[in-house]
């Protein structure tokens, strides 16, 4: 494999902010780690995330994701190394000193409410209000007009706030969580694994909303089992196993193939194929198992070959 792992402390401490042109990140974790008593969930993780850049954390189950995003925010504590906002160290006490650092998490599972209209999701829990006193009531009209304008300039076009966002598909309720993370102040948008539940259409409809976010200036952390939606959005790749990073990249080092490879393990594949022979396992899951090895094996001696080799 010719991809070179970035060096870590060299990007922590040398890389310029593209926009600011300093040496100061957004957000940085420096050799972070968590352990619940015995079990040690997540170690020595170090990883940047810049303004109009995407980091796609990358894992299987049980790799330590949902760990690393509970850290970031707020959720959790880390108990080593540190976390950097703006080249402050911190540790948060809960989700709102995340979202108050300008940090915002858009969940797998979105916390909206399905009978209710797309603008007062979008607004639920900061609504807007107007007079005073006994008087004040929600500005229904703003909330609707400030809803539709932003979700405009993410380029979703819907033609009725008023509508259920039950009724809307999964990747729509996806671009309306990004939309209003990116209305309240997001520096920082953490999408917990946005394109899993997703089709095919539907998911490139989200990565085109992550790019459009990206491109108003927020610093982007992707969440994702999936290299092959990870590679086309991201600019760096942090690759976790059972809770520690085995690689993290620049786009400019390492190539789709390559980064499948790392995510596909060929040794396990091939430790996988033996024991289904070992147990009587059916001769073509066997044959698919190990045709899976070979391509994973080729695309790490190949880079930049994408054609799959059969055997």
């Amino acid at each position: 494999m010719n991809s070179e792992a970035i060096d870590q402390q060299t990007l922590l401490k040398n890389e310029k902010d593209p926009l600011t042109h300093t040496p100061v990140h957004l957000l940085s974790l420096e050799g972070v780690g968590k352990h619940y008593g015995n079990i040690v969930a997540l170690r020595d993780v170090t990883m940047a995330v810049d303004n109009g850049r995407v980091t796609c954390v990358l894992g299987d189950n049980g790799a330590g994701k949902s760990t690393l995003i509970k850290i970031i925010a707020g959720l959790h504590q880390h108990d080593e190394g540190t976390l950097n906002i703006m080249g402050e160290e911190r540790k948060f006490n809960s989700p709102r000193d995340a979202l108050d650092a300008g940090i915002a998490t858009v969940y797998q599972d979105l916390a909206v409410v399905p009978l209710m209209p797309i603008w007062r999701n979008f607004f639920l829990g900061s609504e807007l209000t107007s007079g005073f006193g006994p008087f004040k009531s929600m500005d229904v009209q703003k909330m609707k007009d400030i809803t539709k304008k932003e979700l405009a300039e993410m380029g979703i076009d819907l033609r009725d706030v008023e509508q259920p966002i039950g009724q809307l598909s999964g990747g729509e309720r996806q671009c309306v969580a990004i939309a209003r993370a990116v209305y309240f102040g997001a520096k920082v948008l953490i999408l917990d694994e946005p394109t899993a539940a997703l089709g095919v259409k539907q998911s490139g409809v989200v990565l085109r909303y992550i790019l459009q976010a990206r491109d108003r200036g927020l610093g982007v952390i992707f969440i994702t089992h999936n290299p092959h939606h990870a590679f086309p959005v991201g600019d760096r790749f942090l690759l976790l196993k059972r809770g520690k990073s085995i690689g993290y990249y620049d786009k400019k080092d390492i190539s789709l193939d390559e980064l499948t490879a790392q995510m596909a393990g060929g040794a396990e594949l091939a430790e996988l194929a033996h024991e289904l022979e070992q147990l009587g396992g059916h001769s073509d899951v066997i044959k698919e198992v190990q045709a899976e090895v070979a391509d994973v094996a080729y695309s790490a001696e190949t880079p930049g070959n994408s054609s799959p080799r059969h055997v």
